[in-house]
């Protein structure tokens, strides 16, 4: 199991950091930016937590504050994330921006990284307890709930974006049960993996939506 896991994360990383640095690549507009940035930080995000995963099946050393630590900068990076996913869908429909929509967007990520950085969490120690993970993941689904409304809502609008509605409500779907009872049942952590796999072809989604620009200038 820890070879194919591990190959699976490797993967993973190196898909979403060449993917981001080919989108900026392509695009130098701000939606390309925007999807470029987004996919860049969710892959360098996550290498934070899955390389000492993948270390601490192979070395025989102490990863507890590693693992710890990495799942706070990730918990960051994906908030950093969603709020560029909100961001990407205003530029992307041309739509016009909501001030009080926006500040409840920045209210829920600067809420969700400050309930992250409290000591309550026991980063250093890798040992979250499930009220903190209930806790500081109330406001990071309801960011992503806006999310998945704002592209639901405009998915008739641009086709190649018309699943990111789907692909971001399954990710949390496939989260939440490993938040907030991983520890108590560890097993349910096998489903981080359909939700990258979720985030891959959510990436695919962005790799084609470029390719579909610079095909249509």
């Amino acid at each position: 199991m820890k070879y194919g896991e591990s190959a699976f994360d490797i993967i993973y990383l190196l898909f979403a950091i060449a993917a981001g640095i080919c989108i900026l690549s392509r695009r130098r507009d701000k939606i390309g930016k925007l999807m470029g940035f987004a996919t860049l930080i969710l892959g360098c995000g996550d290498a934070f937590h899955l390389v000492p995963r993948v270390l601490n099946y192979f070395v025989d050393a102490d990863f507890t504050v590693w693992l710890g630590v990495g799942k706070l900068v990730t918990s960051i990076t994906m908030t950093v994330f969603y709020v560029l996913m909100y961001r990407l869908w205003i530029a992307a429909y041309g739509k016009r921006e909501n001030k009080g929509l926006s500040a409840v967007v920045y209210a829920l990520a600067a809420i969700r990284t400050v309930l992250c950085l409290l000591p309550q969490n026991n980063w250093l120690e890798n040992s979250s307890s499930v009220l903190w993970g209930v806790i500081r993941n109330i406001p990071f689904i309801v960011l992503g709930i806006i999310i998945v409304c704002l592209f639901f809502k405009t998915r008739k609008e641009i086709r190649s974006l018309r699943s990111v509605w789907l692909l971001v409500a399954l990710s949390f779907l496939f989260y939440i049960p490993v938040a907030v009872a991983a520890p108590l049942l560890p097993m349910l952590g096998m489903l981080m993996l359909p939700k990258t796999v979720c985030y891959m072809i959510l990436i695919g989604v962005f790799i084609k939506y470029s390719s579909d620009i610079n095909a249509n200038k």
